[in-house]
């Protein structure tokens, strides 16, 4: 797409990689920006079945160019994290994100499962960065941190909101507050790491390409309510389970994966677009 990240997409799974290599793929504005424009056009991608988001060299992402800690030495507060303006701007997403954050949550709004196959380092804003995707096959080897207090700041780069759905607030704590480095298998115990592997990258497109052989429709379902779970409440989350299983029972790719099982064959799915349907009042029926 640009000097800062490479996507190849074959057979629906699209490999996104950053290729800043001679910075260990560190984040400067150049890198914003290519994160950011990339996950928006992968949001609209048709066809896509599932994502895998890696670094190229020795690195995941060494965190914050130097650069932008040099500008902060001279006492510049305007355009932190390679922003365009001050950190409080009021140009957010949506979601609440500044463009800073959006480089990130942009990974965990695709519609489809997103993968990170982290190795060398994640530190800073590029362990955030690993966060946002669904999963994270880590090397065993990798040194991952929380590191923003070292430099006087603290995360902001989403990553108060996603630690949150995956380790134990003391161990947030912890690792805020101390900045430590630990490794991919310390990451698998806290839950940081969905698993370790001697070989992330090839493991994660592997995982990928299991992923886009599946009902496309039933996926991107499974996406929007587990997302969902992560911030509704009980009564949404029950209703929304079954607005989506009512739009999948019956539909072409959900009778194509009976079949495909029943016949003990690879199953042919389309992309047309599955209709869900409205939310039926308790006691209508």
């Amino acid at each position: 797409m640009n000097d800062r990240v490479k996507v190849e997409i074959q057979d629906g799974v699209a490999d996104v990689r950053l290729v800043r290599t001679d910075k260990m793929n560190a984040l400067d504005n150049a890198m914003f920006e290519a994160l950011i424009q990339t996950g928006e056009q992968l949001k609209g991608e048709q066809g896509l079945r599932a994502v895998v988001l890696s670094g190229e060299g020795r690195a995941f992402c060494a965190g914050l160019d130097m650069g932008n800690f040099q500008a902060m030495a001279s006492g510049e507060r305007e355009g932190g994290k390679g922003t365009a303006g001050p950190l409080l701007t009021p140009k957010r997403t949506p979601g609440g994100s500044n463009r800073a954050q959006h480089a990130v949550m942009v990974w965990r709004e695709i519609p489809v499962p997103v993968i990170a196959a982290v190795h060398g380092v994640a530190f800073g804003g590029g362990f955030q960065l690993a966060l946002a995707p669904d999963m994270r096959f880590v090397a065993h080897d990798t040194k991952m941190s929380v590191m923003e207090i070292k430099w006087g700041l603290v995360p902001d780069m989403a990553g108060m909101v996603l630690m949150r759905g995956l380790v134990r607030d003391d161990v947030a704590r912890d690792l805020t507050y101390s900045g430590r480095i630990f490794t991919g298998e310390e990451a698998l115990a806290m839950g940081l790491a969905t698993r370790v592997s001697e070989h992330p990258l090839a493991e994660a497109l592997a995982y990928a390409k299991d992923v886009a052989g599946r009902n496309p429709h039933a996926i991107r379902a499974a996406k929007r309510l587990l997302n969902l779970a992560a911030q509704g409440d009980q009564h949404e989350i029950l209703l929304e389970e079954s607005r989506e299983q009512a739009a999948l029972i019956g539909s072409p790719n959900q009778v194509e994966a009976v079949m495909a099982n029943m016949q003990k064959r690879a199953p042919n799915f389309t992309e047309a677009e599955v209709e869900t349907p409205a939310p039926v009042p308790f006691g209508a029926r």
